[in-house]
């Protein structure tokens, strides 16, 4: 069973940094495709990074370029998500999330099916940023 939990959330003031944890068991993230998302108070959720563990290869989504950093412990089974110079439209749940697909060309796939999130399999139970000005 795959299951994938988030940490590190919390609280955070604007131009803060924060950094989330995703912690698989069942699932080896190493050579998957796998992301973050975010979801705003009423608002669908969105992938904010979505990388192909193999060989790195990461999406930024434009509003987070340059803030957010996806990184992997392959010997922890670890993903993580450093976000730096938070900003007060940053605020949302985030989740971890992972998909079947362990090729390059399969994540190719997950980044051009749209909604991206309908293309994930399995997801985290989220976790709470907010961040106040």
């Amino acid at each position: 069973q795959v299951q994938l939990v988030e940490s590190g959330g919390g609280s955070v003031q604007a131009g803060g940094s924060v950094r989330l944890s995703c912690a698989a068991s069942g699932y080896t993230l190493s050579r998957y495709c796998v992301g973050w998302f975010r979801q705003a108070p009423g608002e669908e959720r969105e992938d904010v990074a979505i990388t192909y563990t193999g060989d790195g290869r990461t999406l930024y989504a434009d509003s987070v370029r340059g803030r957010f950093t996806i990184s992997q412990d392959n010997a922890e089974n670890t993903l993580y998500l450093q976000i730096d110079n938070l900003k007060v439209e940053d605020t949302g749940v985030y989740y971890c999330a992972a998909t079947k697909q362990s090729t390059r060309g399969g994540c190719a796939a997950v980044v051009t099916g749209l909604p991206r999130r309908r293309m994930f399999d399995y997801w985290g139970q989220g976790t709470q940023v907010t961040v106040s000005s």
